[in-house]
């Protein structure tokens, strides 16, 4: 051992140290990470309609993987959860428009959990090679859990509901929604990984990891690559002839939670448009509709219980001269259903299509005991809960096969898969946002029925009480549309088509291996973060000095 002395005389030199940061650089330090995890989440939410800011969505998630890479679950549980509260919160206003703001900030509460989960997931992966490919994959399990659960799911914000007008669009034809977001959000990490290969190699001289840069590139690159190869998958030709379709908006009397309070008025509203359209085909001015698509409680008067009720459509449908799918509320063995009916103008009622996914707190009430315990205005908004239909809705009208899609289960992925197995050849979308006045949420809404278009290349119509209603083409591409609350009707010659995309076909199974690959990239971060806290453990017991030698043989 050498050891090196101080020569007599001469002061010992010590290492300049640096001055402790005062106390409020400090503070900042540590609080810079919340603020940038819940600004980009706000990015996130300005990436959404009614703006087609879609891109934005890239950085939102470059930040967002920058935040947590390297960092503790503990810590991505918490900046994830800001990620959420970011995101969510503006996304899902209008949930309070009528109710409050209590509803709305509970909503979001529970709904930001799964994304702090998320959050720590991505933390712990964030450590692994090609980490952006597993944090990608973490992002849409989180959002296969939340679209299941609780109370049945609330799928609202999926990353692929932002994308309608997107290069990454496509994608969607190739594996539903959860391909199209896993695209999104693997590009958005890719491009964290390149601004850190990048700023590491010049900090490094110049010299770039091989590996690392191979994985950012590819990151980046492979989303875009197959959104465009996936434009083969997009078409809008007619491959079983063509219908001509009519999309009545009758509006409301009013706007909010007391639209209910006229329910004759409505029903009379959307009976006189549908009037208004026939003397339009009979002054020549629109072709003859094939059939004809009311919304969603265009008629909350029962009528197979209201003599009054069955006239007035059966007026309307007469005077038009095709079947019409009518919403209404029907109570059938004390049971209610929010029900389409479709209606022929000779033989009145031919078939019905019972709601399946109903929305919890909006059709039913869970928890009811406890929510009355707590407001029992709450529990009066909705004096009886809504049963579920067991079958997808697919009616015969003319020539053509429509499926239906009743307003909130347009946000799951099996509702609308159904009736395109069941033979649909169009989607119809009926929907009433009039509970919502002038809100976001009728725009998010169309900008999933997009996405559906797209998923599974049918046309999708988008009857509304109050709008926006809209036409839809299998290429996503909205061709006509209304305003909100006002009266209108659109008239389009849509394409009718059979065949299946991917999509369709494969159902769950894409989003089943990419919750795989999730689950196995969380496993292997555990599993490295164990045994190197083994590892460390072995170097702090072993004496000053030893070597570990193997035995003699």
């Amino acid at each position: 051992m050498t050891v090196t002395a101080t020569p007599v005389g001469e002061p010992e030199q010590l290492e300049p140290q640096a001055a402790p940061a005062p106390r409020g650089a400090r503070r900042v330090r540590r609080l810079l990470p919340a603020a940038v995890a819940a600004l980009s989440g706000v990015l996130l939410y300005v990436s959404f309609p009614p703006r087609s800011l879609w891109w934005l969505a890239l950085p939102a998630f470059a930040v967002f993987g920058w935040t947590l890479r390297g960092r503790t679950w503990k810590a991505g549980l918490g900046l994830g959860y800001l990620f959420g509260l970011g995101f969510l919160l503006p996304l899902l206003v209008w949930t309070g428009v009528e109710v409050g703001s209590g509803p709305w900030l509970a909503l979001v509460a529970v709904e930001a959990v799964f994304v702090a989960l998320v959050g720590a997931g991505i933390a712990l992966v964030s450590r692994l090679p090609a980490w952006p490919l597993w944090a990608a994959a973490v992002w849409i399990a989180g959002e296969a859990a939340r679209a299941r659960a609780p109370f049945g799911g609330f799928p609202w914000g999926k990353i692929a509901f932002g994308q309608a007008d997107g290069v990454f669009l496509p994608l969607a034809a190739v594996g539903g929604t959860p391909v199209l977001g896993f695209a999104v959000v693997l590009c958005g990490f890719g491009v964290a990984e390149t601004v850190r290969v990048v700023a590491d190699g010049r900090r490094n001289a110049g010299v770039l990891r091989r590996g690392a840069a191979v994985v950012a590139l590819l990151s980046v690159g492979a989303p875009v690559l197959g959104a465009v190869a996936a434009r083969s998958l997009v078409s809008d030709k007619a491959e079983n002839g063509t219908a001509t379709v009519a999309v009545i908006q009758g509006n409301v009397p009013r706007s909010g939670l007391e639209f209910n309070a006229q329910r004759r008025a409505v029903l009379d509203f959307h009976a006189r448009e549908t009037e208004r359209l026939a003397e339009k085909v009979r002054a020549g001015k629109v072709p003859r509709p094939d059939l004809v698509l009311w919304p969603e409680n265009s008629s909350d008067i029962d009528p197979f219980a209201n003599a009054d009720a069955a006239a007035v459509i059966s007026g309307a449908a007469r005077a038009i001269g095709a079947p019409v799918s009518v919403g209404g509320v029907v109570e059938r063995d004390g049971k209610l259903y929010n029900e389409q009916i479709l209606w022929d103008p000779d033989k009145g009622p031919v078939d019905t299509y019972d709601k399946r996914q109903v929305q919890p707190f909006g059709e039913y009430l869970p928890l009811r005991p406890l929510l009355g315990a707590i407001n029992k205005n709450w529990t009066s908004m909705v004096r009886q809960d809504f049963s579920r239909g067991r079958k997808p809705g697919v009616f015969t009208m003319a020539d053509a096969k429509v499926g239906l899609v009743t307003c909130y289960e347009a946000a799951f992925d099996w509702t609308v898969r159904s009736t395109v197995t069941d033979g649909a050849q169009l989607i119809s979308v009926p929907s009433n946002n009039a509970t919502f006045d002038r809100s976001e949420m009728t725009y998010q809404q169309l900008a999933m029925s997009r996405v559906r278009a797209v998923e599974h290349s049918r046309t999708v119509t988008v009857p509304v009480t109050s709008g926006v209603s809209a036409v839809i083409m299998p290429d996503g591409k909205i061709t006509q549309r209304t305003g909100m609350f006002v009266a209108d009707s659109l008239v389009q010659k849509v394409p009718l088509r059979s065949s299946e995309t991917p999509a369709t076909r494969l159902g769950t199974l894409p989003e089943t291996v990419l919750v795989v690959i999730a689950l196995g990239g969380l496993a292997w971060a555990v599993a490295s973060a164990a045994r190197g806290r083994r590892d460390r453990a072995v170097q702090d017991v072993r004496p000053e000095g030893t070597e570990i030698s193997a035995p003699a043989p």
